[in-house]
């Protein structure tokens, strides 16, 4: 176990003590990791010190079904890297030319709250919705090409109702927080798709904001698309969560509470 962690390391791979653990657990589990084809996946972006790669298995066959399909939906828990992920594939296809511009949408849902109720024009009113999105960006591309990228129309960011009527080429989608779409929205959004574009759906089920918690049309949709060639569903659990181990835990905690109250009804 030693021997494969400093062989990592030695390749050019500095692990964190939370990459440590997950290979230290996936371990335990009886699930050792071949982690030559964990790290092979990396992926460039515009900071040219910057590479990203997946740290968990759960990520890299997200990255590979982004690969191999032209539209993904990653369904995971927070803190699962979809969103991070989801910019950074999108940001290498752009800094190679496959794509001509990126396109960054959300429904305007939060925890009951809505568009209007928000100061400022339209932009100020999203901003806040976006930060996540934002976020990645900044960590992968200096601030100055992303404003200019964002003044030209080579990045764009739409909330999801403003997308209806419009056909997207040469384009790279991303809709974030797909969880608070309802099933006809998710049509709507679907069917925006043109030539040359591809799309990466990211949601975590377990965070509906949506009055009706069923009228979710990610939870529905994995059924309606299961048989299409070139749809990929990706599905990332608490064992990909990168961030502090205490977040896996919460989730761990969550799960265990929902698969009780499942069992209770």
């Amino acid at each position: 176990m030693i021997s494969n962690l400093l062989e990592i390391i030695r390749s050019g791979h500095p692990l964190t003590l939370p990459q440590v653990k997950y290979h230290v657990e996936m371990l335990k589990n009886d699930q050792p990791l071949d982690w030559k084809s964990l790290y092979k996946n990396e992926i460039d972006v515009f900071k040219r010190d910057k590479k990203v790669r997946p740290k968990t298995i759960g990520q890299r066959k997200f990255i590979e079904a982004v690969q191999n399909n032209e539209i993904v939906f990653a369904i995971g828990p927070a803190g699962t890297g979809k969103t991070y992920l989801a910019v950074a594939i999108a940001l290498s296809a752009l800094k190679k030319k496959e794509v001509n511009r990126i396109i960054l949408v959300r429904p305007a849902v939060e925890a009951g709250e809505s568009l209007g109720f928000l100061p400022g024009d339209l932009l100020e009113k999203i901003d806040p919705y976006f930060r996540p999105l934002y976020d990645a960006i900044y960590e992968m591309m200096p601030s100055e090409k992303f404003q200019k990228y964002m003044d030209r129309g080579i990045i764009e960011i739409a909330p999801l109702a403003y997308m209806r009527g419009r056909t997207l080429n040469d384009s790279f989608i991303i809709l974030d927080d797909a969880q608070n779409t309802t099933l006809g929205q998710m049509r709507m959004f679907l069917t925006r798709f043109g030539f040359g574009s591809r799309i990466i759906i990211n949601g975590d089920i377990t965070q509906i904001d949506l009055p009706r918690k069923e009228n979710s049309g990610l939870i529905k949709i994995a059924k309606i698309l299961k048989d299409i060639n070139g749809i990929e569903f990706a599905y990332l659990n608490h064992s990909d969560v990168v961030r502090h181990r205490l977040v896996q835990e919460i989730i761990r905690a969550y799960e265990r509470e929902d698969l009780k109250n499942h069992n209770v009804e």
